[in-house]
C-alpha cells in the first residue's frame, strides 16, 4: 500500500504526529516494541514544560498512568563536595509504559498502526521512499511520499540515510527498580563525575525506587553503576531487592549544530532529532514540540517539508542553546559548588530524615 506519511517509531513523538495527522493523510505508524509491559527506560516525570504542552494539545493525564507519590521537591546532592540542597519543583509521577499506551491510544482509526514491527530497510526512490518491514508473519515492503523518524536516540532512520554527524554524544541510560526500605518524596539529582559526567538519579515509584545514571557507553558502566548505589547508601538510601534492570540510549546536545531537522522528504522529530535538554535530559516537551511543529507544516502540504519544518523548528533550536548554556554552569564543578553553597532558590525540609 502506497501512504501519505511513514512514522518510525510510536512513542510520544511520533504518536502524537500520527494523531495530529492521521484524518488528513493516509498514515502508516510502525513501532519495533508491542508496547506490553513496563515502558521505556525512562524516569517517568512529566516536567512543567511538556505540563504545558499537554495543555496547548487540549490534553488531561487520566488516572491510570499515575503513580504514587506525586513530587513537589528536588533533592540536589554534590558528592565531591559533601553537600545536598532541596529546590520546589512541580514533576507528574507516572508509569512510561501507561502514558505510552494512553498517547497511542488517541490515534485515529484510520492510521495503519503495526506494533513488533521493525524498519529493515529505507531506500529513496522517484516518487519517496521504499520502506522494508519486518514482523513476525514475514517481510514486507511499503511505500510512502514523507518518512518521518521518530525512533529515539538510536535512531535508524538517522542513520540509514546519512543523518548521523555531527551528532549528539552519545549515553547509556541505565535504570534498576529496587525494594526501598522507607518512602522518600523527591526525585533526587545526583552530580558525581567519578560516576560521570552527566547526572544520577533516584525516583520513587509506588512502592518501588528508580535508581538511574546516564553512563558514558562501553566504559565499565556495569562497575560505576554499582558505585553509583554505594556511595547513595551513604546519603541515607537504603535498597533492597532488585525487581529489574532497564537500558537505553540517550543523547546529549551539546550545540544546536546536533540536531538534525531531516532532508529532501525526511523529517526527524523528538528524540531522534536530537531534541533533549542538555541539562536535565528532559525529552517529553521536546517531543511533543516538535510534533506539533512537524504536524503544522504537514497540513500545509507535502512539497518542501524538510526546509519548512527546518524554519518552523527554529524556537527550538534556541531553546537548545540556553539549556545548552544552562548546562555548562549546572555541570561545571565549581561554578556548581559555589551555587550549592550559596543555596540560591533552595529550600529547608522539615520532619523527614534530615542530615
Amino acid at each position: 500500500m502506497s501512504y501519505d506519511v511513514a512514522i518510525i517509531g510510536a512513542g510520544p513523538a511520533g504518536a502524537t504526529l500520527a494523531r495530529l495527522v492521521g484524518q488528513r493523510y493516509r498514515v502508516l505508524l510502525v513501532e519495533k516494541r508491542t508496547l506490553e509491559g513496563p515502558g521505556k527506560c525512562c524516569g517517568g516525570l512529566l516536567a512543567p514544560d511538556a505540563q504545558g504542552m499537554l495543555s496547548q494539545l487540549g490534553l488531561g493525564l487520566p488516572k491510570s498512568v499515575l503513580q504514587e507519590p506525586q513530587l513537589f521537591v528536588v533533592r540536589a546532592i554534590d558528592v565531591p563536595c559533601r553537600r545536598e540542597r532541596y529546590y520546589q519543583r512541580h514533576y507528574i509521577n507516572m508509569d512510561r509504559g501507561q502514558f505510552d499506551r494512553w498517547l497511542l491510544s488517541m490515534v485515529p482509526s484510520g492510521v495503519d498502526v503495526r506494533l513488533g514491527c521493525r524498519l529493515r530497510a529505507c531506500t529513496r526512490e522517484k516518487e519517496g521512499f521504499q520502506l522494508v518491514l519486518r514482523q513476525q508473519d514475514g517481510q514486507r515492503v511499503e511505500t510512502a511520499r514523507i518518512v518521518v523518524g521518530a525512533d529515539g536516540a538510536g535512531s535508524k532512520v538517522r542513520r540509514g540515510l546519512g543523518l548521523q554527524r555531527p551528532a549528539p554524544r552519545m549515553y547509556l541510560a541505565v535504570q534498576e527498580w529496587v525494594e526501598a526500605d522507607a518512602s522518600m518524596p523527591y526525585f533526587s539529582s545526583i552530580f558525581d563525575p567519578e560516576i560521570t559526567d552527566y547526572y544520577c538519579w533516584t525516583i520513587p515509584k509506588d512502592h518501588l525506587l528508580a535508581v538511574g545514571a546516564a553512563l558514558a557507553p562501553r566504559d565499565r558502566t556495569r562497575e560505576r553503576f554499582e558505585r553509583l548505589k554505594s556511595r547513595l547508601r551513604d546519603w541515607g538510601f537504603r535498597f533492597g531487592r532488585t525487581v529489574r534492570r532497564e537500558g537505553a540510549l540517550l543523547l546529549r546536545p551539546e550545540t544546536v549544530g546536533h540536531v538534525s531537522t531531516g532532508t529532501a522528504g525526511i523529517a526527524l522529530i523528538g528524540e531522534a532529532a536530537g531534541w533533549i535538554s542538555p541539562s536535565s535530559a528532559e525529552g517529553l516537551s521536546y517531543a511533543f514540540r516538535s510534533a506539533r511543529m512537524l504536524a503544522e507544516v504537514l497540513h500545509a502540504g507535502l512539497d518542501d517539508v524538510a526546509p519548512r519544518y527546518h524554519r518552523t523548528s527554529q524556537p527550538l533550536r534556541r531553546n537548545i542553546l540556553v539549556k545548552g548554556l544552562k548546562s555548562r554552569v549546572v555541570f561545571h564543578p565549581g561554578l556548581r559548588r559555589i551555587i550549592m553553597r550559596l543555596g540560591l532558590q533552595s529550600m529547608d525540609i522539615y520532619g523527614g530524615d534530615e542530615r
